[in-house]
């Protein structure tokens, strides 16, 4: 009897997302990784145990969404009694979407609801159960009141203590991926400093930031910038604000989420983000609970939500508190509205986030060694089937 971990699978009549390019060629896997398969050709001199049959099927990279608050009645602020079964609910829901990572993002919230959620929500690996875990975004917060969105005003907190008020309001930030704040509040550029030391990846959002303001965070290490346009200045042609950093010469890449779900962002801010930054471009969904549910009243961290053809505002008010698009709607529309290339698109939710978050020697490609996480999509980018480690997660219609 074969070892699982010794089965070589070559997945055929398919085209491939691979170097940048879509080209006609085979993929190989085994033990969960992508294969060379010049190695088992002339070094092992073996052949592959087990044929799959792609149909015509385009392989690309899995999708990572790096922030989404929660989906299919779940929300990672809210349901707090619930944690472990929330996110287990979300993660298998987002595989028929294509996304096999992502990072659960928590709003702006209380100590106490940080100390009930944070260390519950461990970096997990994915698979027939759903979707890997990457670790947390913490979306606030340190926000400017003036950009709070629809984040809860009377849990918005300063930094006055530095990197010491972070420890105080989150705990242990061994599960947390990403933080969001605003680089214009006072001891801002030693915080981001200071997580960025402990591999943590900081963005600038929900702020109120002038250029300057936003270059001394990315001089400090910020290297992320949370769904552009959205919760911050304008651009304006005196100074763009966290907008011209897209133009900004930087020591290090600097990458932007942005929300392509056709409300939160107009076509022509899609395509003017795009060609300014091209490579630096990382669609998010920001999903709430009432993503996969019907419309009516949800729930984003303590606030009501109210959803009505197709946008969710806050109850009562015509303020916008994230998207109820997938993401793979976001690529297609993405792709659509900016006039990108489909490799670009695609890029734009696997490669890219990756890099954003220092995980793209294993996640976001199928280059020889990586996590074998890819989904295989259909000629107009609909999701065939998901796959995690090498194995099918998802097929459609079944």
């Amino acid at each position: 009897m074969i070892d699982e971990s010794d089965i070589t699978y070559q997945f055929i009549n398919c085209t491939i997302l691979k170097d940048h390019k879509i080209v006609k060629d085979n993929l190989w896997v085994r033990n969960g990784k992508i294969l060379n398969p010049e190695k088992v050709f002339y070094d092992e001199k073996v052949k592959s145990n087990k044929k799959i049959d792609c149909q015509n099927s385009l392989i690309a990279p899995g999708f990572i969404d790096i922030q989404i608050n929660g989906g299919f009645g779940v929300d990672f602020s809210h349901d707090t009694g619930s944690v472990e079964a929330g996110l287990q609910k979300v993660a298998k829901g987002l595989l028929a979407h294509g996304v096999t990572s992502f990072c659960p993002t928590l709003v702006t919230s209380t100590p106490e609801v940080y100390a009930k959620v944070i260390p519950k929500v461990k970096k997990t690996a994915g698979g027939m159960d759903g979707a890997s875990v990457l670790g947390l975004h913490l979306e606030g917060p340190f926000i400017s009141p003036q950009k709070q969105g629809a984040h809860n005003p009377n849990a918005i907190r300063g930094l006055d203590k530095g990197i010491q008020t972070l420890d105080e309001v989150y705990g242990p930030l061994d599960n947390v991926q990403i933080i969001t704040l605003a680089p214009e509040l006072p001891r801002a550029t030693e915080v981001i400093s200071s997580l960025v030391r402990r591999g943590i990846t900081v963005s600038l959002g929900h702020s109120t930031a002038d250029l300057r303001q936003g270059e001394e965070g990315a001089k400090h290490g910020a290297s992320l910038i949370t769904h552009l346009f959205n919760a911050m200045l304008p651009f304006h042609h005196r100074d763009p604000g966290l907008v011209g950093l897209l133009t900004t010469d930087n020591t290090r890449p600097l990458f932007y989420g942005i929300i392509a779900d056709g409300v939160h962002t107009h076509p022509a801010a899609l395509r003017i983000a795009w060609r300014a930054h091209p490579k630096g471009v990382v669609l998010v969904t920001d999903a709430i609970s009432a993503l996969g549910l019907p419309e009516g009243t949800h729930h984003l961290g303590e606030l009501s939500i109210q959803v009505s053809q197709g946008k969710a505002y806050i109850a009562g008010t015509q303020t916008l508190c994230g998207s109820i698009a997938s993401m793979d709607y976001c690529v297609r529309y993405f792709r659509k509205a900016s006039g990108c290339s489909v490799v670009e698109a695609l890029e734009a939710a696997s490669l890219h986030p990756a890099q954003a978050i220092g995980l793209s020697q294993v996640k976001g490609s199928l280059d020889y060694g990586a996590d074998a996480d890819f989904v295989l999509l259909s000629d107009d980018l609909h999701v065939d089937s998901t796959w995690i480690a090498g194995r099918c997660v998802y097929k459609a219609g079944s």
